[in-house]
């Protein structure tokens, strides 16, 4: 049986991040990062990466720039709301779009050079013992970090059910010649249509966008009506390599458990329900769980803490704001605030693609806009 002092399953942003967390912490650690992928490998994703995932990553002494390197940044954003309001603004930092399937193989890459070692393997069974977890019969650590994602069989050994519909979204993406006029600009648009629906085209900086379509679950949306939804919402578009995936919302996360196992990243439920974004939430909570898996069989109880210092109130922000976007109509004055201010705009971004919370300033513009 091959032994580690961390074991982490899932070498994405949230597993890629742990390990670093605990080589940071602790450089002598043995951090053995387990997946059933070689990288670099594609995974769906809009691509998009806020500057505050990247400042997590900077604190952990990875080379943000490597990681960037031959993607502009993209200075602007522009929203459609659900019955027709449109704002365009510059964001208050620069986003980044890099295609999943170069961003983890550098970030773990880089993870590897710092003495982490990988295995490809594919996780089935994880059992937990007094003072030690073993995953397969073949490995065995003091702390094991579940980082694999919305399917998480870490989270399934734990006994933690998945997401219910109503708090699970699906979205298809593919890669299409970037809209015309958007170059240097997130585009998000909403409708009214299969609401609450929205779809995305992220420019790459060499011509091509990453643009999507996603729902709820609930809603009973087939792969057809994804792909109709983005054609309709993104006229003209002509996606290649179009590919579906499942998106646990933050609103539906379970309850960390105590003990030697984590969970970090989608593995978690952490997906913004308010936009999709998952990538800030799964480098965040990757480090966190890295820095809590110093603590042993008291590792799970020290990672619910960290998290609830540092995310507890934005979660609570998320969830509350999620519940009122059921609501067109609000969404609609939210577009409108956002548009006649600069702030309101910075509030919503920072709520939507990082660890933002509900301003009083926001929510007295939405208002004044619902008159």
């Amino acid at each position: 049986m091959e032994h580690a002092d961390v074991l982490v399953v899932g070498g994405g942003p949230a597993g890629a991040a742990c390990a670093a967390a605990v080589r940071r912490a602790r450089p002598d650690a043995d951090v053995l990062v387990l997946d059933r992928s070689v990288f670099p490998r594609d995974k769906v994703c809009g691509d998009g990466i806020a500057p505050e995932a990247l400042d997590v990553l900077a604190g952990l002494g990875l080379d943000v720039a490597t990681l960037t390197a031959g993607y502009p940044t993209v200075p602007r954003l522009r929203l459609h709301g659900p019955g027709g309001t449109t704002v365009e603004r510059a964001l208050h930092r620069p986003s980044s779009v890099v295609p999943r399937a170069v961003l983890d193989g550098r970030l773990l890459a880089q993870v590897l050079d710092r003495g982490v070692r990988f295995r490809q393997h594919t996780v089935r069974e994880v059992t937990v013992h007094a003072d030690h977890v073993e995953v397969d019969g073949r490995f065995r650590a003091g702390v094991l970090v579940g980082a694999d994602g919305a399917e998480s069989v870490v989270r399934r050994a734990l006994g933690l059910a998945g997401n219910s519909p109503d708090r699970l979204a699906v979205a298809i993406r593919g890669y299409a010649p970037v809209l015309t006029g958007a170059e240097g600009v997130q585009v998000v648009t909403t409708t009214e249509q299969r609401w609450p629906a929205y779809a995305w085209s992220f420019p790459l900086g060499d011509g091509r966008a990453n643009v999507g379509y996603g729902e709820l679950v609930s809603g009973g949306v087939t792969r057809a009506e994804l792909v109709a939804g983005l054609q309709r919402m993104l006229p003209g578009v002509e996606p290649e390599g179009l590919r579906a995936h499942r998106l646990p919302l933050s609103t539906g996360r379970p309850r960390l458990p105590d003990g030697r196992v984590l969970l970090a990243g989608d593995a978690q439920s952490l997906i913004n329900p308010l936009t999709g974004e998952g990538i800030f939430y799964a480098v965040l909570s990757g480090a966190l769980a890295g820095e809590a898996a110093a603590h042993g069989a008291r590792a799970g109880q020290v990672h619910r803490r960290l998290l609830r210092r540092r995310l507890g109130g934005h979660l609570r922000s998320s969830g509350v704001a999620s519940q009122l976007s059921r609501w067109p109509v609000l969404m609609e004055a939210v577009v409108r605030a956002a548009r006649e201010d600069q702030r309101a705009f910075d509030d919503v971004v920072a709520l939507g693609l990082a660890d933002g919370r509900l301003t009083a300033r926001t929510l007295a513009g939405t208002v004044r806009r619902l008159r």
